[in-house]
């Protein structure tokens, strides 16, 4: 068989992989835009790698559709009564891909390994650096582990699930060389982690042994039933190469599309164009303690003299969905109450500017080219502004520039995206702190700062419900930031495709299948 490579800018060259042709069909062709980091889950990562390695390993839990925590190798867990010990009954059904069955001492040897490792990019959600800490990882028998915090953390179970945590991925022991480097990951998930060639490609195939859970796909939980025999992820980082290798069927699936590029696809009928957003934020920021941007009444301006639908149609070429809420609008917690947000009503900025005693002063929007949504939401909202009498200025950075400003909050305001936050608690957390504490904080609101802290400790959903509710009554009494939009996934697949849909920027490739 063959696949499609990139050499130089444009051209596909030959991959020979070795497959029968008649196996052709049971094989899936998956584009890479860059090549997965490393091999190790939460170690060296970056949204593709974790996109692979997800298919491939698995954790205690799992994050649902809506974002909620669902079993995965744990079939239940029980809190104690002051909420400091989450134990965990597990699957008596769960094999390791090198044939061993999974046990508690494999729970507790994994975690230990993995909290050992200062690489670990999510050891501040569990080593105290942020409030609570696992100080006790016990074996109660072979199929239950005890987990033992020093403080409660009702955000545990979320801080598990993360895809940027790897999903707390249980591995064996035998992923690790003898003197204790990383080898591979030998895991449970539905797929087998076969081989890496750098820079061009990694195989996975479909593991015989995966013990089926759930009644259908949901999130990284439920049903993971493998269609095909085996996926070939193949390295093509540039767009047009990849439409090139969809139209010659060297591809199946490009994962990520830029909606711009998906937009010109989307009536050809060789593909299936699949959008959906996911948790991330699309935003304009403020900066509450500038002169001009701290008077509420001019943030208030800005949100009624921008049309919000219009610039997040333009932005996301049809394919988005305007929310001015901090809650995802795939969120369970996105309800009719988080449908409520600005209106666009020029000829009431007016009056808002005078409340603010605003005199004409010019406002700078920091963005970057390196986002081309950013760049567009700034150069579609200068304009809408200056038409609405706010005389304001474009000032594009690198990439790398604006961030550092973000971080240091020297800025009157940016176009600027946070990466997807799969619970709510997270992105008002991303967001709400005292200045202080965290210069790139932007809602610095002490009544806001004392309901995230109540939803951070809050494990049922009837009151995190309430809790989500007070606070984007508040954000939008407050407006620290606008609020555009989530984070768009746009992929597209081959008409001969089965059952692919994009997920918070995430390849899942379990119920996927191709027809003959």
């Amino acid at each position: 068989m063959k696949l499609a490579m990139l050499t130089g800018n444009i051209a596909l060259s030959v991959l020979a992989i070795g497959a029968a042709s008649a196996a052709m069909a049971d094989t899936l062709n998956v584009q890479l835009s860059s090549d997965i980091r490393s091999s190790q889950p939460g170690i060296n990562r970056d949204a593709i790698t974790d996109s692979v390695m997800l298919n491939v390993v698995e954790g205690l839990v799992a994050a649902g559709e809506g974002g909620d925590i669902q079993p995965m190798l744990a079939e239940s867990w029980a809190v104690s009564d002051d909420r400091t010990v989450y134990t965990f009954t597990l699957r008596d059904d769960v094999v390791f891909h090198n044939g061993a069955p999974l046990t508690a001492e494999d729970v507790k040897w994994s975690w230990e390994k993995l909290l050992s490792n200062p690489d670990y990019n999510c050891n501040v959600f569990f080593d105290g650096s942020r409030g609570t800490q696992i100080v006790g990882i016990d074996i109660l028998d072979t199929h239950t582990v005890a987990f033992e915090l020093n403080a409660p953390d009702e955000m545990l179970l979320t801080y598990m699930a993360q895809p940027q945590c790897g999903a707390a991925a249980i591995v064996h022991r035998d992923s690790f060389n003898e003197d204790g480097t990383w080898d591979r990951p030998i895991g449970t998930g539905p797929f087998v982690f076969d081989e890496w060639t750098r820079g061009e490609s990694v195989h996975l195939v479909k593991f015989e042994d995966y013990a089926l859970t759930g009644t259908g796909i949901d999130g990284y939980g439920g049903r993971k039933e493998v269609l095909v025999d085996d996926v070939n992820l193949v390295v093509v980082p540039d767009n047009s190469a990849a439409v090139a290798g969809l139209r010659s069927g060297d591809l199946d699936i490009l994962p990520y599309v830029p909606p711009s590029e998906a937009a010109e696809l989307a009536g050809d009928d060789a593909f299936q164009l699949v959008s959906e957003p996911h948790g991330g934020l699309v935003t304009m920021l403020f900066q509450t303690q500038d002169p001009v941007m701290s008077h509420p009444a001019m943030r208030k301006a800005f949100a009624t003299a921008l049309d919000v639908p219009q610039i997040v149609d333009a932005v996301m070429y049809g394919l988005g969905v305007p929310n001015n809420s901090l809650v995802a609008t795939g969120s369970l917690y996105h309800t009719e109450h988080h449908d409520q947000g600005y209106e666009y009503n020029p000829a009431a900025v007016p009056a808002l500017l005078e409340e603010a005693g605003y005199n004409g002063e010019e406002i700078t929007i920091l963005t970057n080219r390196r986002s081309a949504i950013s760049y567009d939401v700034a150069v579609i909202a200068q304009a809408m502004l200056q038409a609405a009498g706010i005389n304001s200025k474009i000032e594009v950075l690198e990439w790398a520039s604006q961030l550092d400003r973000f971080r240091s909050g020297n800025y009157q305001v940016m176009a600027f995206n946070y990466s997807n936050r799969a619970d709510p608690a997270l992105a008002y957390n991303a967001v709400t702190a005292s200045k202080e504490e965290r210069a790139n904080a932007i809602w610095d609101n002490p009544e806001a700062i004392a309901l995230l802290n109540a939803v951070l400790q809050e494990p049922e959903q009837a009151e995190r419900q309430e809790l989500f509710d007070r606070l984007h009554t508040l954000f939008l009494e407050d407006v620290p930031l606008l609020m555009l939009a989530n984070g768009l996934d746009v992929g597209v697949a081959a008409d001969n495709v089965t059952g692919y849909r994009t997920w918070h920027g995430f390849a899942r490739l379990w119920g996927v299948g191709l027809t003959e």
